[in-house]
C-alpha cells in the first residue's frame, strides 16, 4: 500500500535525513541565500527548511498541506528562531504576494496533474518578489530509470520489480513539460541541472539491508509485499557483494535529481 503521510506512525519517516552538502553547494551557486526571505512549499518534516535557515536566510517559512508533517517539522527545527510553519496548499497558499526572495519546491510536482502543475507555478510567481528565484527539484522518469549501481541502489528496485518503474514513470514530471509550463507562467532565465545527492551512508551491507526492510524513507517499497521486499533485499545484497562496495567509508547511496531554477 502507498505510504500515508497523514498517518501518525509515518510522521518521522524522513525526519532523520539531513540536507546533503552537495545540495547546499548547488543552491548557493544559484542564489545567495544569506539574508533572503525564503519559502519552502511542501516542506514535509522541515529538512530543507532547516537547511535554508542554516545557510543564512533571514527567515524561512515552511508550508505543507499535512498537519501531521508540520508537527514533525516543528520538532525537527526546534531552536531555529528564523523558521515558521504554516498549513496550506501549493495551489493556493493563502500567503501574501511578492514577499519572498527565494521559493523552493522540492519533490512535490510529481504529485500534481498537468493543470495543477501550472497552478502551482502561477502561485509561486505571485508569491515571489520581482527578480525572486524559484528552485524546483524533482526526479524525472529519466532520473528514476538509470541502472542500479554501487551508489544508485534504487535502480535495482525497478529492474527487479518493473511495476515499480511503471508507477514512477506515470508519476514523474518530464522535463519538457516543466520547462514549457514555467515559460507559459512568465518565468525567465530558466536553467536545468542534474544533482547526485547523497541519500544515506551505511556502515555495512547489514545496515543497508535493515534500512530497506524497514522501508525507511522509501514510500515506493510500501508497494511491495513483505515477501517481495525480502526477495529484493536479498538480490541487492548479492549484487552489492559482487561489486565489493564495502569500505572504511561505508556504503554511500545517491539519487539523481533534476533541478530547475528560474527568475520572476
Amino acid at each position: 500500500m502507498p505510504l500515508d503521510f497523514h498517518a501518525q506512525e509515518n510522521l518521522y519517516t524522513y525526519a532523520t535525513h539531513q540536507a546533503d552538502s552537495s545540495w547546499m553547494a548547488l543552491v548557493k551557486s544559484i542564489v545567495a541565500v544569506n539574508g533572503k526571505r525564503a519559502l519552502e512549499i511542501g516542506c514535509g518534516e522541515g529538512i530543507y527548511t532547516k537547511a535554508l535557515a542554516g545557510m543564512g536566510a533571514a527567515s524561512v517559512t515552511g508550508l505543507d498541506s499535512a498537519r501531521e508533517l508540520l508537527q514533525a517539522a516543528r520538532e525537527n527545527c526546534r531552536g531555529y528562531t528564523n523558521i515558521d510553519f504554516v498549513l496550506g496548499s501549493a495551489l493556493s497558499t493563502g500567503l501574501l504576494a511578492e514577499r519572498y526572495d527565494l521559493l523552493l519546491q522540492r519533490s512535490i510536482i510529481h504529485h500534481l496533474s498537468q493543470n495543477d502543475l501550472r497552478t502551482s507555478f502561477v502561485e509561486a510567481f505571485r508569491l515571489l518578489k520581482q527578480e525572486g528565484i524559484l528552485i524546483v527539484q524533482d526526479r524525472t522518469p529519466e532520473d528514476y530509470l538509470l541502472p542500479g549501481s554501487k551508489t544508485y541502489i534504487q535502480g535495482y528496485f525497478f529492474s527487479r520489480y518493473p511495476r515499480l518503474a511503471n508507477l514512477e514513470v506515470t508519476r514523474g514530471p518530464r522535463s519538457e513539460l516543466v520547462l514549457q509550463t514555467l515559460r507559459q507562467v512568465g518565468f525567465q532565465s530558466i536553467e536545468e541541472r542534474k544533482l547526485w545527492e547523497t541519500r544515506a551512508v551505511y556502515p555495512n551491507l547489514e545496515a543497508l539491508s535493515e534500512a530497506l526492510l524497514a522501508r525507511t524513507g522509501r514510500f515506493i517499497l510500501h508497494e511491495l509485499t513483505d515477501a517481495e521486499l525480502q526477495d529484493l533485499v536479498t538480490h541487492i545484497t548479492y549484487v552489492q557483494e559482487q561489486l565489493q562496495v564495502a569500505s572504511d567509508a561505508g556504503i554511500v547511496e545517491e539519487d539523481c535529481w533534476t533541478i530547475w531554477s528560474t527568475m520572476k
